[in-house]
């Protein structure tokens, strides 16, 4: 797998944020209140959202472009340093004046979280920006093999914009987010989780997972709902449902699968494998990523490892 999974070119759009982990040790409760004192030890600061998804295809040894936006702020900041360090071609980030970047900051001790705290401003770009995006987008996705879509609701991705991507003769690859999937129509790949998918369908939680397919492949190509420890479905028109079971050993951390599986996907498929390939390699990723603590990297290496377990 290693000598077919070749360097290709992709984009990713999206939701653009920073994640913080600040770690440290609990041996007393506070006199003031019955809550923990932490004694921070060390803080980590790493782009999260969409930023997961293009650092994971930096570790897969593609070339990514990045396409969104952060604000004038130290958050922003710290987000282009880290892509400017794994050499992700940022010309698609603009910088909103207006917008606070996002930031999720995850307070841990002994290996656990006890709580998140989160600074963000959700508001849609505007007309001035969006244009500016849709003036650049020609420049942005020469050469590029497939597109990856991580929405995260902040805003970034409107439906305009949505619809302008996916108008390109390229791949796109989403990964949605809310309960209005009409906004993806016409993506290759359409890739929620179960309750994702079971709340754009409509149809209630009585319904079958085929019954919830037919509703959602109105609008795309093909569909791939992710499980959890169940694993993959993938459904298309041409060749109907497709399982791919999942090996999950152990559950530490959900945080970021789903930018893992997006990544691997999107690579694989850049790289010409089936979707049912694609779908057998996200499954190995997203199993590796649910056992480590935080957003997981994964590599080739690594799935070509789990994929020789499933």
């Amino acid at each position: 797998m290693d000598a077919m999974f070749k360097k290709k070119r992709i984009l990713v759009a999206g939701d653009f944020m920073l994640d913080i982990y600040t770690s440290g040790e609990v041996r007393r409760i506070s006199p003031e209140a019955p809550v923990p004192v932490l004694r921070v030890k060390s803080e980590k600061r790493i782009p999260g959202g969409a930023g997961n998804t293009i650092l994971n295809l930096v570790s897969l040894g593609m070339e990514v472009v990045a396409l969104g936006r952060v604000g004038n702020d130290q958050a922003g900041r710290d987000f282009m340093q880290a892509m400017a360090d794994e050499n992700v071609d940022t010309r698609g980030v603009f910088v909103d004046e207006t917008f606070i970047t996002p930031e999720k900051n995850r307070i841990m001790a002994a290996g656990q979280q006890l709580m998140r705290v989160d600074y963000e401003d959700v508001k849609p770009i505007s007309e001035r920006i969006y244009e500016q995006v849709r003036g650049q987008l020609p420049q942005l996705l020469k050469d590029i093999d497939v597109i990856a879509v991580s929405d995260y609701a902040k805003g970034f991705l409107t439906p305009a914009l949505l619809q302008t991507i996916i108008g390109y003769n390229i791949p796109v690859i989403v990964d949605p987010k809310g309960s209005d999937f009409t906004r993806y129509w016409g993506a290759t790949l359409l890739k929620p989780n179960l309750g994702e998918a079971m709340a754009a369908a409509g149809l209630g939680m009585e319904a079958s997972l085929d019954e919830v397919a037919e509703v959602l492949l109105e609008g795309v190509e093909n569909l791939m709902i992710t499980r959890s420890e169940e694993g993959i479905s993938l459904f298309s028109i041409k060749e109907g449902r497709r399982d791919f079971p999942a090996d999950v050993r152990e559950v530490r951390d959900v945080t970021g699968a789903g930018d893992t599986v997006l990544a691997v996907v999107t690579a694989a498929f850049a790289n010409g494998y089936s979707l049912d390939d694609a779908s057998r390699f996200g499954n190995a990723a997203a199993a590796i990523a649910i056992e480590r603590l935080g957003c997981a990297r994964v590599t080739v290496d690594q799935i070509n490892n789990a994929v020789v377990k499933l």
